[in-house]
């Protein structure tokens, strides 16, 4: 059946079985690779990706739930990895073998668009099945908490006054 898509901000038309799990679709027919398969069971988050900015896990999602939801992988995060969580992720040395990483990054970006500044138990709640085989789960917490604090600065930066050359030296 045919279903047309919005998927990183992209019209996609995809002639696929009304149950074909979005996993399948987004790597299979859409060649998009970053989301991974783990468990096949919404177990481990490897395969997190955004429903209208919420978490989901693909790998459980039919095609024909999707609708009209926008879909975000972890290619449509940002196309240049600027965005703060990919930024703090490398900045606190978080992956190890990497394989849950674009989940884990996918989990902590719609928990800090919802929450600017999360605590420690805000973060290990948006993170609750979300697993890391290496057990990096310290410094998972400590990248989001810099990416949150990567997030202010941006927004600060962005919301300040532009000072003109003229400006400034007055």
């Amino acid at each position: 059946m045919p279903y047309t898509l919005t998927v990183n901000g992209r019209a996609a038309s995809v002639d696929v079985p009304a149950d074909m799990p979005l996993l399948w679709v987004i790597r299979d027919v859409l060649n998009l690779k970053g989301t991974k398969f783990g468990c096949g069971m919404a177990q481990c988050g490897a395969c997190t990706i955004h429903l209208d900015g919420e978490p989901t896990r693909a790998c459980v999602t039919p095609v024909s739930a999707v609708g009209a939801k926008k879909i975000t992988t972890i290619e449509g995060l940002s196309a240049d990895a600027t965005h703060p969580v990919q930024q703090a992720w490398l900045a606190n040395d978080v992956p190890q073998c990497g394989y849950c990483q674009a989940g884990q990054i996918m989990s902590a970006a719609a928990l800090l668009a919802k929450k600017a500044d999360p605590s420690d138990d805000d973060i290990d709640a948006a993170m609750t099945g979300n697993l890391c085989r290496c057990g990096t789960y310290l410094r998972i917490r400590a990248a989001i908490h810099d990416a949150a604090a990567r997030s202010r600065t941006s927004r600060r930066a962005a919301a300040a006054p532009a000072t003109t050359p003229a400006a400034a030296a007055k």
